[in-house]
């Protein structure tokens, strides 16, 4: 069997630049800051990490609003210090992707603002209209604060198209000047050492009326160029899509067989049935997503998370379904955005670490590349009186020091969390890394296991039957044998009758024939016998 690729086994930890660690006091994460802490992320063992937004911007979008894609933001360091980062990152085996967001600009790029006097060679770099009644069928996304599509420019006399904030004017990629500038982005940041991008909003790079505007046809064949330029160029690096979107659309990134646009698509519609499925004590929605999600060509990978820098979101659930999860997650209207819900993983849980270690053996018993979101290994609060997403954005918590060790400044843009429950005396990595017993060993348990068996990220999955609605089981071949994980999804024990076994996370043998799940428990189980079908 050939070796599998290193983005297709990886495990992955998204790094938010800004609240990651501070180097210089200024109360701001920095590259530098990313480096210091290098050597966490290595004991932790994660070999790649994912950063967010470092681009000199506004703001307006938490970096997502671009004024210069070859550049760093001074808030962050400097193209020296960028290229600090990936020599030091890959002296220790870990790669490095960033976000790259081509379908929009700042407002205050001088792209638009040349666009704006309409001046060549950038006066159609954006798509520009003398009325706001085109795409009418093209969905409003941010529905909290944006009315239109269109937002109009007195200096140029027109409006402009923007699927998102207002000041962030959508790239016109019908022109092909547009879309040889997007290419040569990507090939400065690789050039620098960069391992791959995660690209932002990739639905949305076309416009046709007529049409809701996303997975068009014109955008999957500008992916494919993409994705060729790459595999011609820098065939190491990785593309991996936001799509979100419903599975069948979400599959198409990945192009024909056996993989021509994406390497690796985020499974946006697993993530809220892991938490429909948990409060519902109920393996159905799991299943019914999970047999929605159709095979993938075989050089592909899905990227699976718990929970990102944006809010859990619930655009792939019904109405019904998102009512009843706001209901259940998010009960104080300031916890909800948009159409998701603005928390962080512990506190959607209740901070039960039952739940919180349920939901991470899924992460990595399910097939694909697991993505971490900082501090969630810790079980790190949010803060849901800061504005907009910036409640899931919070300092990260080293130590139980000032500032729990993120900066040594006094005044810090976004607080550290200080509550009762979450605060970082209470929860933090110096105090985890000492206990064994620590939600941090056991995430760390999880990555050393997926490390050691790459077949967890894309060997079959089959699912077994049980009386008991609230048991989820499955069983992955390995190569040498036969792991059955079990989960008990609801909040009584559950007896099953089990197959010879030993248990992967312990390393110790089963002395019956019997297995009793507690509430919220798991088990891996190897196999010592092989059998053709299991049953419980």
């Amino acid at each position: 069997m050939p070796e599998q690729p290193w983005w297709q086994t990886a495990v992955y930890y998204q790094l938010y630049l800004r609240s990651f660690a501070d180097s210089n006091d200024d109360g701001i994460g920095d590259l530098q800051g990313v480096i210091a802490r290098l050597d966490y992320l290595q004991w932790l063992g994660v070999n790649a990490i994912w950063l967010s937004p470092h681009y000199p911007s506004p703001r307006v979008d938490d970096g997502y609003d671009v004024v210069d894609h070859v550049d760093v933001h001074p808030d962050y360091g400097s193209l020296a210090d960028f290229r600090a980062l990936i020599a030091a990152a890959h002296d220790r085996d870990i790669r490095v992707l960033i976000d790259l967001i081509p379908n929009h600009t700042s407002d205050q790029h001088p792209w638009f603002q040349t666009s704006r006097r309409r001046q060549a060679p950038y006066e159609d770099f954006y798509v520009w209209s003398d009325d706001d009644a085109r795409y009418q069928d093209a969905r409003i996304i941010f529905l909290d604060t944006e009315t239109s599509n269109w937002a109009w420019d007195e200096m140029r006399g027109q409006y402009y198209w923007h699927r998102f904030y207002r000041q962030q004017p959508d790239l016109n990629y019908d022109n092909p000047l547009v879309q040889e500038a997007m290419l040569d982005v990507m090939r400065f940041w690789l050039d620098l050492g960069v391992d791959g991008f995660r690209v932002d909003a990739v639905p949305y790079l076309f416009e046709r009326e007529g049409t809701n505007c996303e997975n068009l046809p014109e955008t999957h064949a500008y992916l494919k160029r993409m994705r060729a330029m790459l595999d011609a160029e820098y065939p190491h690096a990785v593309m991996m899509s936001e799509a979100n979107q419903p599975p069948v659309e979400t599959l198409r990134y990945f192009g024909d067989d056996p993989g021509d646009e994406f390497h690796m698509c985020l499974h946006f519609p697993l993530m809220p049935r892991l938490f429909m499925a948990l409060a519902r004590g109920h393996r159905h929605p799991i299943l019914d997503i999970w047999r929605a999600t159709q095979p993938i060509p075989a050089g592909c990978q899905w990227a699976t998370f718990l929970r990102n820098h944006d809010e859990l979101t619930l655009e792939m659930v019904t109405p019904e379904e998102r009512a009843w999860m706001w209901d259940v997650y998010a009960p104080a209207p300031r916890m909800r955005l948009n159409l998701g819900i603005r928390r962080r993983l512990a506190p959607l849980l209740e901070n039960d670490r039952r739940k919180i270690e349920l939901l991470f053996s899924l992460l990595f018993a399910l097939p694909g590349a697991p993505i971490i979101y900082y501090g969630d290994e810790i079980g790190m609060g949010d803060n849901i009186w800061l504005p907009d997403r910036n409640g899931v954005r919070t300092p990260m918590q080293w130590d139980a020091t000032p500032n729990a060790g993120f900066s040594r400044g006094r005044d810090l843009p976004t607080p550290v969390i200080d509550d009762p429950v979450y605060g970082y005396q209470r929860v933090n990595v110096a105090d985890q890394q000492q206990d064994p017993h620590s939600l941090l060993h056991r995430v760390r348990q999880f990555i050393h296991l997926a490390r050691a068996h790459p077949f967890l990220a894309s060997a079959p999955i089959h699912f077994l039957d049980h009386p008991h609605p609230g048991i989820l089981a499955f069983e992955r071949p390995t190569g040498s044998g036969q792991v059955l994980f079990l989960h008990n999804l609801s909040d009584a024990p559950l007896t099953l009758d089990i197959p010879p076994a030993r248990d992967m996370l312990t390393q110790q043998p089963l002395s019956s024939r019997q297995l009793t799940l507690p509430p919220y428990g798991y088990r891996w189980l190897k196999l010592t016998e092989k059998s053709k079908n299991v049953r419980l």
